[in-house]
This record gives C-alpha cells, sequence and structure tokens, in this order.
C-alpha cells in the first residue's frame, strides 16, 4: 500500500500540496475574518490542521483546517463568552471530548449518511464555492473568503452579492483572474497531457505567479492597478517578538462557566459531524478506494483542535475543498495535507510581503475549477438516471446547502433520504447471514437478505473489510429484491481491493452464477427494477 512509504509519491504529492496551500490560505484568512476572530488565528488552525492532524489521521487524501461551518459558532461564541482568550478554552475542551467520542467510537455515526445525500453535499459545495467566488473574481472581495453561508456577514446573500459585483469589478483584478483562468483551462484540458513537467509544475502555480507579477507591474495604475483591498492581507510582523505576540492563549481561569462547556460541546458535535461527513465523501473521490478509520479520525481531530486552542487558533474539521482540490491536484498520500501545513508555516513566517502580492482574484479562480469539477453537470445527469429515489435527497442537499448552509443542507437531505426508505421499504432485521465454510480454506458464504438498505452499509462494509486475505466468497444475492444503491457502490469498490488481497468473489443470482464480475453496477443495473 502506498501508505506504507508515504516518501515514495512526493512527486505526486508535493505538487498537490502547493495547490492545496494555494486554496487554504484565502480560506485560512477569510474564515477567521467571518469568525471575528484574528486572522492569524485562522492560519495556526490550517497549519496544525496539515501538520498535526495530518500525521494522526488515518485519512490518505483529507485536509484539515478551519472549517467555514463553524464561523457562525465562533462569530457568536467571542461575544458570549467575553473575550476570545475564554473562547479558546472552549476549543480545547471540544477536542477532549472530540478524543472521548473517538475512544468511544462514535465514528461509525460517518456511515449513517446515504449515498446520495454525500454525494449532493460534494455537488453543493461545489456549486456555493462558483457562486461565492464571483464576486472575488471581478474583485469584490465585501464579503470575507469562507463565508460559504446563504445569508452573508456583509449583510447580503450569495446572489444579491452577485449583483452587488456588477457596480464594483475592478479592472485590474479582472483581467488577472482572466488570464488566471485561461491558465488553469489550458493546463487541465492541454498541457497536462503533453509532459511530466506540465504535472509537476501547477496550473494554480502558474497562475498565482502571473498574478504577483501583474500586481507589481501594474502598480500604481489607477486603472489597471490591483488596491491592497483586492490582495491577500497575511499579517505581517515587524520582529520576531511581534510575531509571537500574533499567538494568543486561553484563560482557563473562566473554565467554570457552563457557557464555555455548552460551547465546547457544540464545537466537538459539529466538528465530528462535518469531519465524519468530509470522511465518507472524499473517500467517495479517491480513486484508489482506501476506507479511512472514522474512530482513529476522531482521535486527530481532538488532538489538532486541542493544540490549536492551546496556542490561539480557530475550531479545526476536515475540508471538502482542501480535500477535493488536493484529490483533483493528484495527491496520493497523506503526505500532501503535510507538507501543504508546512508551507502554510514557512511562508507566513518568511514570505508574507510576498504572499501580500497575490491578488484574491486568481486564488478566485483557482476556486472556481475546483467547484466546477465538483459540480460537472454530467453528475445531475447520473443522480437523474440512478432513479426519484437517489436524485430527490440528491437535489433536497444541493437546495438546503446553497440556500441555507452546509449542515441544513446535509440534515434535510438525511430526512428526506429516510423518508423516501420508509416509503419504499419494509421492515428486515436480518439484511445479512455469513457462514464459515472454510475447512481451512477460507471460504465464506454471505447472503443478503430480501431488503439491503443503507442503514447495513456500516456492517457490511466491516465485514468485507475483515475478510483474510485469499479468501473464496460466496456472496448469494438470489433472495434480495432491493438492494441499495450504496451497497451496490461498496460491493463496486471491494472488488478492486479483492484483487488487491487475492480474494475470489462468486456471484450466485437468479440470473446465474458470476465469477469475479468486472462490475457490479453494471450487473445490478441489468436486474428488472423493484416497483
Amino acid at each position: 500500500m502506498n501508505s506504507s512509504n508515504p516518501f515514495k509519491n512526493f512527486k505526486s504529492d508535493i505538487p498537490a500540496s502547493i495547490v492545496v496551500f494555494f486554496v487554504a490560505l484565502p480560506l485560512c484568512l477569510g474564515i477567521a475574518l467571518a469568525s471575528g476572530a484574528p486572522l492569524f488565528s485562522g492560519l495556526i488552525a490550517g497549519i496544525i490542521g496539515g501538520i498535526v492532524v495530518g500525521a494522526f489521521s488515518g485519512s490518505q487524501v483529507g485536509v484539515s483546517g478551519p472549517a467555514a461551518g463553524l464561523a457562525v459558532i465562533v462569530l457568536t461564541a467571542i461575544t458570549t463568552l467575553g473575550g476570545y482568550e475564554n473562547f479558546l478554552v472552549a476549543v480545547v475542551i471540544g477536542g477532549v471530548i472530540q478524543i472521548i467520542f473517538g475512544v468511544l467510537r462514535f465514528g461509525i455515526i460517518g456511515y449513517f449518511f446515504p449515498s446520495s445525500v454525500i454525494k449532493g453535499m460534494l455537488t453543493g459545495i461545489g456549486i456555493i464555492i462558483i457562486l461565492k467566488q464571483i464576486p472575488h473574481f471581478f474583485g469584490y472581495d465585501a464579503d470575507p473568503e469562507g463565508d460559504f453561508a446563504f445569508l452573508q456577514v456583509d449583510g447580503e446573500n450569495t446572489f444579491s452579492e452577485i449583483f452587488n459585483t456588477i457596480n464594483y469589478i475592478s479592472p485590474g483584478a479582472t483581467i488577472i483572474a482572466i488570464v488566471g483562468l485561461a491558465v488553469l483551462i489550458l493546463w487541465n484540458t492541454v498541457l497536462s497531457k503533453k509532459g511530466k513537467i506540465f504535472k509537476l509544475i501547477q496550473g494554480p502555480l502558474v497562475a498565482v505567479a502571473l498574478g504577483i507579477i501583474y500586481f507589481a507591474v501594474t502598480k500604481g495604475n489607477d486603472t489597471f492597478g490591483i488596491s491592497a483591498e483586492h490582495l491577500v492581507k497575511v499579517p505581517v510582523p515587524d520582529s520576531f517578538d511581534s510575531f509571537l505576540g500574533q499567538f494568543s492563549f486561553p484563560n482557563f481561569g473562566a473554565i467554570k462557566d457552563p457557557a464555555i462547556w455548552i460551547t465546547g460541546v457544540t464545537i466537538a458535535v459539529v466538528a465530528s459531524l462535518e469531519t465524519l461527513l468530509c470522511v465518507e465523501a472524499t473517500d467517495k473521490l479517491d480513486p484508489m478506494k482506501r476506507v479511512t478509520p472514522t474512530n482513529k479520525e476522531l482521535l486527530a481531530q481532538g488532538t489538532g483542535n486541542i493544540l490549536s486552542g492551546l496556542i490561539g487558533g480557530l475550531p479545526i474539521t476536515q475540508v471538502i475543498v482542501r480535500s477535493s482540490a488536493n484529490i483533483q491536484s493528484g495527491g496520493k498520500t497523506k503526505m500532501a495535507a503535510i507538507i501543504h501545513g508546512f508551507l502554510l508555516l514557512i511562508s507566513v513566517v518568511l514570505i508574507p510581503t510576498l504572499l501580500n502580492m497575490i491578488p484574491l482574484s486568481v486564488l478566485a479562480a483557482v476556486l472556481l475549477i475546483v467547484g466546477y469539477k465538483l459540480a460537472k453537470p454530467t453528475v445531475f445527469k447520473k443522480m437523474f438516471l440512478a432513479g426519484w429515489k437517489q436524485f430527490v435527497p440528491f437535489m433536497v442537499t444541493i437546495l438546503g446547502i446553497v440556500f441555507i448552509d452546509l449542515l441544513w443542507g446535509i440534515g434535510l437531505g438525511l430526512a428526506v433520504g429516510i423518508i423516501v426508505i420508509l416509503i419504499k421499504s419494509f421492515q428486515n432485521s436480518h439484511f445479512l447471514h455469513i457462514e464459515d465454510k472454510s475447512n481451512g480454506k477460507h471460504k465464506i458464504k454471505m447472503t443478503l437478505a430480501e431488503e439491503v438498505t443503507f442503514f447495513n452499509k456500516g456492517a457490511i462494509l466491516k465485514e468485507l473489510d475483515n475478510l483474510p486475505r485469499d479468501t473464496f466468497l460466496e456472496l448469494d444475492v438470489r433472495k434480495t429484491r432491493f438492494l441499495d444503491n450504496d451497497i451496490i457502490e461498496i460491493l463496486e469498490d471491494f472488488s478492486e481491493k479483492a484483487r488487491n488481497r487475492n480474494i475470489d468473489i462468486k456471484l450466485i443470482s437468479e440470473r446465474g452464477t458470476v465469477e469475479n464480475p468486472k462490475s457490479f453496477i453494471e450487473f445490478f443495473q441489468l436486474r428488472p427494477k423493484s416497483a
């Protein structure tokens, strides 16, 4: 496995880490601004999310950092708890509770979200990235990066902000954004296929470099220059002492305040839920179909939040925007996340002035590509063809994310998914029967029941992952009348792992017996659809 030797994938992980760094930088600063916290607190969370959480995490492609979904909670808490130092106590408490969640094995919660909702989450986030980056692309930066809620901190909403942009277009920012977007599209569609150099040097790095050059060349030009409010704003310390002065420390004298404990529990629950959903989504995006141990992820996130709270950082979760940018850029192992954390650390210490020459509009162009790849039109077509039981929760999730926020969207999608299942299914507790017919030969027979839904996903996934190498698996689906799309996808993903572990699969169905089917999805699509 690649995870056993992360260094052998450096040629993939280093270019990916640079892209994630450029995506993470404005989000770390923007989320801190939207949260009413010191700008440096977002960078601390990004650095710890990359280096510490990346090192402890079991996820190979997930990237952690400050989360947009927690911005409103943080903004409210800083005010009600009597200051930022008191709020940091709640972050530490949240981290401790997350570790307890991990020890109590609460990570299984992530498996209870249907595939249609997870795909809706990915697509919804893609759409919201595109909508939120349009103003930044044209040089209108009234709302900070990382504010992903429909009702924005600048008093506008997602769509009114876009309409307002017409009155505030900055020619310089727009020109370099269009150039940057053209470079990114050219890199993605043409140059990346022309040679190794174009894979090693990623398009976003070239776009950002052009942005810095454009800023330097046009500086002072009233029409085509880019003013300071349209640039990245990393805090620049005057000396080492002023750099150290940017760190805040929790006021543990306030630990007896019940409001701090309530906030700590809220952070733990929301951050854990966002992380588990992101883990489920990134595992689905991972080309190698690796499965992240969710309890280990909660332990890693808890460790990161304790450390972040102790030195003045925002709460941390695994984040889908950074994770998907990592996967899209070819990141193979957790080294990409760790290196991006070191890049954040080194750059804010050594070259903050250079970072402050990067136009936000160029970074908006980078994020537009990330958003488009998450929300391609083909995804809608695929989900529509999968049937209404998949399409309705998928669309409800998207609309909830776009018009309210991430957690509301997922909650509404899950509620609709459960209603759909209750309408179309009947109770059946015996969804999986396992019979060991080994006699020393590792021969296992699995019999699926009449009705197998996404509620059974966690148990089936666990049983398949526990199969030893060199096993002969008989999978009997003759009694099965309804097999959820999630279970078919699990079998499809498992078939790749089975080949690596020398596991032979014999699929027994009413239409005959198939040895090691090429595609479970194609096989089950041929089945007559139940009413």
